[in-house]
């Protein structure tokens, strides 16, 4: 019974708490108030007597010790109460202290955090003056917001719109994606367009078009989804763009070479069930091709939202709907172009 009123106030408090939106910038919109901030040539006494004071000390996870009001080191509350109460705390605190600034991008944040894994990080102005803290659970839970809008954003669903968002509000914010897919579709439409009588002259490979396209776009967003996934957790901070693309071209090569063996079996089968000319060389055809068109949406897989986060965009901002439209592209032009030339 004894433990009921801090129940109490443990249940409170996470109610009070506001959790990151997702539409945070910089580390200052996620910043809270200090909680415990003491010269450096306080004694451990002295911080002991501070805590007692105040009024929520279930919040104070370290103590920031300064010296003329710049941040100076860190004190853990193992480390106060283990020290004798005439020491200082300039001589149990840990030095040169890790800390963020205001204007410290969130994606920044978030990679720090990941290789720090503290409960709290102190934020500091120009002249290194405590201004605030900023828990790494918000950082985390950002994390968890970021990956979860990824999966919307790719295809023009803003991050955000809810479950709860208006039909009309929903509308306004997925609509105009659903008019840019629309004309890059025509761009798709005008590159088969360009082969039509080679499709009506080898009537198997119009059968074989959708399949292409299918595993060409699965291959691209493969490779979309790990790029993404590197941008929100800051991987590619330190990863080379150039070794990321020769993973995927290679994995693009791999799987495709595989996968268009199969393919082109079914295309000489299917081909010389319906009495179509040259069976082998248009299973031939589908395998180069596919190979071919997996090598190319992998790099549109890593290029695309490279690109989009290059010009100022959200990197995960319908970036499906640009990688279809590359990768039908290449996919489908480059199978009508060597039926074009190898067959007919």
């Amino acid at each position: 019974m004894t433990d009921s009123p801090d129940i109490a106030e443990l249940a409170e408090e996470m109610e009070t708490q506001t959790a990151p939106s997702g539409l945070e910038k910089t580390v200052g919109e996620l910043m809270s108030p200090a909680p415990a901030i003491l010269p450096a040539s306080s004694t451990a006494a002295e911080a002991l007597a501070f805590l007692v004071k105040t009024k929520d000390v279930s919040d104070v996870t370290y103590i920031y010790a300064t010296r003329e009001e710049k941040l100076a080191g860190v004190v853990g509350m193992r480390d106060l109460i283990l020290a004798k109460p005439s020491q200082t705390l300039e001589d149990i605190m840990l030095q040169q202290p890790f800390a963020f600034t205001r204007d410290t991008r969130i994606g920044e944040a978030i990679s720090e955090a990941l290789g720090r894994h503290y409960p709290m990080y102190p934020v500091v102005d120009d002249d290194q003056q405590v201004i605030g803290v900023v828990r790494g659970w918000k950082l985390y839970e950002r994390i968890a917001t970021e990956m979860s809008g990824q999966a919307g954003a790719q295809v023009g669903v803003a991050r955000e719109e809810q479950v709860t968002t208006g039909v009309f509000a929903a509308f306004r914010m997925r609509h105009p994606w659903l008019q840019v897919n629309l004309l890059t579709a025509f761009a798709a439409a005008f590159v088969v367009g360009m082969f039509e009588d080679t499709i009506m002259r080898v009537v198997a490979l119009a059968a074989f078009l959708p399949v292409l396209a299918g595993q060409s776009g699965n291959t691209g967003c493969q490779a979309l989804a790990i790029t993404l996934r590197g941008l929100t957790l800051g991987k590619l901070r330190n990863y080379p763009i150039r070794k990321l693309l020769q993973k995927e071209i290679l994995l693009g090569a791999l799987n495709g070479l595989l996968v268009g063996i199969v393919a082109g079996v079914a295309m000489s089968v299917y081909a010389s069930m319906t009495g179509a000319a040259q069976p082998v060389m248009l299973g031939v055809v589908i395998l180069v091709a596919m190979v071919g068109a997996c090598v190319g949406s992998g790099i549109f897989g890593v290029m695309v939202p490279l690109t989009l986060k290059r010009f100022g965009a959200d990197p995960a901002t319908a970036s499906s709907i640009f990688l279809t439209t590359f990768t039908d592209i290449i996919g489908m032009g480059l199978m009508l172009f060597l039926a074009t030339t190898l067959i007919l």
